[in-house]
């Protein structure tokens, strides 16, 4: 299950870093079925196997700062033996899944106020945590209108739209990327996830820094929602991930380079306001 999920994660098959770093967190259970003659033993097939789930999207700071948590927590437990240091990582596992899951509910539940009744909102890319605030808005009676971008290459946006489309008064509209700056003048809102922010600077999806870029001429707030773990700052590198040119072009590129990098630097100071599980911060 581990290589699986390491493969899982480098293809990208999994979109929200959250249920990344849950998934993650998960796999090195497998651990559980395999003998170790020593507790190092066991320690270091625990670290070897981490780090290549970290190595998998080094981007995804809640990747690496859970997977960090595991490791950390089942050396400090001090083991004397195997049994002890499995026991030791189910509960470091069940922890951090804890964690993870509890920051994720608690920033929706936060950002569900910046839904409003009779609202439309543009969003990118897929982010689970946007899904959650919008489901409990419209959970909560609240009507809202949302433009979805698509999201190319991967079109991760059509995952969103059809996880829209089975809500209740959600009119879900999705949208070719270059068309939101078309849309953005009848919205109330940007409502974007995040895949962590590095002192100044949101790391998220690709077009990410254009779309803000774009609100803020208009003057149309954006806001970030997530986890708390995923705002860091000394000991974390961001590091792009640039995929194959395969995904954006099927036939062989002819006297021309493909980029496609999975994500892009946005400034801070586009935003209007970063929800998170600890509470709200405006700019």
């Amino acid at each position: 299950m581990i290589d699986e999920t390491v493969e899982e994660i480098r293809e990208m098959q999994t979109h929200s870093s959250s249920v990344v770093a849950v998934k993650a967190a998960r796999a090195l259970e497998d651990l559980r079925d395999r003998e170790f003659a020593s507790v190092e033993d066991f320690e270091r097939d625990l670290e070897r196997n981490s780090s290549a789930l970290r190595r998998a999207n080094p981007s995804h700071a809640s990747l690496v700062t859970t997977q960090r948590a595991i490791v950390s927590m089942v050396e400090d437990a001090d083991a004397g033996t195997v049994e002890e240091a499995t026991a030791a990582l189910d509960a470091a596992v069940e922890q951090v899944v804890e964690q993870v899951e509890t920051a994720k509910r608690r920033a929706a539940e936060n950002a569900m106020d910046f839904v409003e009744d009779g609202a439309t909102i543009l969003t990118h890319d897929y982010s689970s945590t946007v899904l959650e605030a919008i489901e409990r808005a419209v959970s909560d009676g609240r009507y809202v209108t949302v433009y979805v971008t698509e999201a190319r290459p991967r079109y991760l946006g059509r995952k969103t739209a059809r996880a829209l489309a089975e809500m209740d008064r959600v009119d879900a509209h999705l949208l070719v990327d270059g068309a939101s700056g078309h849309y953005l003048p009848e919205c109330d809102r940007v409502l974007l996830g995040m895949d962590c922010i590095v002192d100044d600077t949101l790391y998220n999806r690709i077009g990410t820094f254009p779309l803000a870029a774009t609100a803020d001429n208009l003057d149309v707030p954006v806001t970030v929602v997530g986890s708390s773990a995923k705002l860091v700052g000394e000991g974390f590198r961001f590091e792009n991930d640039f995929r194959s040119p395969s995904e954006v072009l099927l036939e062989p590129a002819e006297g021309f380079s493909v980029e496609n990098p999975a994500y892009d630097a946005t400034p801070t100071d586009l935003l209007d306001a970063v929800v998170t599980d600890e509470g709200i911060r405006e700019f």
